[in-house]
């Protein structure tokens, strides 16, 4: 069993004064109430004009943020780089549901790509969906319901934005994460996804796939995938971020809920998935997306019994930025590939990003109180030395 106990290691990138703020900061994550309403009162405060922003900025978005635009992340970038920790550009601006927005959105995707393209320290490019098309055009094509005229073009539009950045991706040599959605959405986001792999993956993998794993079918899909398709594969395997939204919609619209039952039967089928794609590394290539201590030191002991090298070009794992540094930076530390997510973008738009980042790991059992412990394991460690 791997140990991710060093502080020293996993907090090495981090001041003094840093760390006592991250305490500062995971402490109010333990108050149900400050989660619930703080992110609509920092909103509305923003509204009238109240001078709120400097303060997120140097708090909640300085520890989970690179900053408000690519050049602003350079910081973020190079102190991860200097720990041997690559950078994922993740653009969270949720803008507003319509053509030239969308188009923005594809065209910040694609700067990132090229931004990648300049430096071996950030490894991915990643977007979602839902950030160049409406909800409802996914929704209907997952369903198979016929577009008029209107939703036709829409769609048609949105899978030449879809193809732009799988495109430039493989142009720049720079790997491309379609991120994951509800499951409701995810049959559209499929079977693109997929198309892109079928045409760009050919003499590497540059288009990934996200795999959910609390969703009780996705582990058959993946291994149905890798079975019976000859294109190489690229997946970023996590657990999953939609659990309560899931479990409402099946049980107001009356049908079987595509959750897994237990967790248990999340950590089950997330660390076959994991032993799945390393079977068949001559083909896929995956990142672990995963804050999650015993699936990385599965994979790490999976990775030791067949003997392949730590920095095997074809394993990725990965955290949030400000998230289970203990896991990113050790790991990191041994030699592994190891990469974070650096969410950008406007304070005040990428505010919805951060309070459902606050909401989904505040609900974890026990991830509060781990970052929480770390930190003040560390400060305590450099106050003794």
């Amino acid at each position: 069993m791997q140990s991710f106990k060093s502080t020293k290691r996993a907090l090495k990138h981090k001041t003094t004064a840093e760390i006592k703020q991250g305490v500062l900061l995971f402490k109010s994550f333990n108050y149900p109430i400050l989660i619930k309403y703080g992110p609509a009162v920092v909103d509305w405060c923003l509204k009238i004009g109240f001078p709120i922003k400097g303060l997120i900025k140097k708090t909640l978005f300085a520890w989970f943020c690179g900053g408000e635009n690519i050049s602003e992340c350079h910081g973020t970038i190079e102190n991860l780089a200097k720990n041997n920790v690559g950078t994922i550009l993740d653009y969270s601006v949720e803008g507003d549901d319509n053509a030239s927005a969308f188009d923005n959105t594809k065209d910040e995707i694609i700067a990132t790509i090229h931004a990648a393209a300049k430096t071996e320290h950030i490894p991915f490019s990643v977007f979602k969906s839902t950030g160049i098309v409406h909800n409802d055009i996914l929704l209907k094509v997952s369903n198979d319901e016929t577009l008029n005229e209107v939703e036709q073009k829409t769609f048609v539009d949105f899978k030449k934005r879809f193809e732009e950045i799988c495109k430039a991706g493989f142009d720049h040599k720079v790997r491309v994460f379609v991120d994951a959605e509800e499951s409701w959405l995810q049959a559209a986001i499929d079977s693109l996804t997929y198309e892109m792999m079928a045409k760009y993956n050919i003499e590497d993998v540059y288009i990934f796939n996200t795999i959910q794993l609390y969703r009780h079918d996705r582990l058959a899909h993946l291994s149905n995938q890798i079975k019976n398709q000859s294109y190489k594969q690229g997946y970023k395997l996590v657990r999953g971020a939609y659990l309560e939204k899931e479990n409402l919609r099946a049980e107001e619209m009356n049908y079987p809920t595509p959750m897994q039952q237990t967790k248990e039967n999340t950590d089950r089928d997330y660390d076959a998935a994991v032993a799945l794609c390393v079977a068949h590394l001559d083909q896929v290539a995956f990142c672990a997306g995963t804050h999650n201590e015993l699936s990385s030191s599965l994979l790490v002991d999976i990775m030791k019994e067949k003997a392949l090298p730590n920095d095997h070009p074809h394993i990725w794992f990965a955290q949030l930025l400000g998230m289970s540094d203990h896991i990113s930076f050790n790991l990191a530390d041994m030699g592994y590939n190891v990469a974070k997510y650096v969410p950008y973008g406007p304070v005040k738009s990428v505010l919805p990003y951060l309070a459902r980042r606050a909401q989904e790991n505040s609900s974890i059992a026990g991830q509060m109180g781990r970052e929480l412990v770390m930190l003040r394991e560390e400060l305590k460690r450099r106050k003794s030395n």
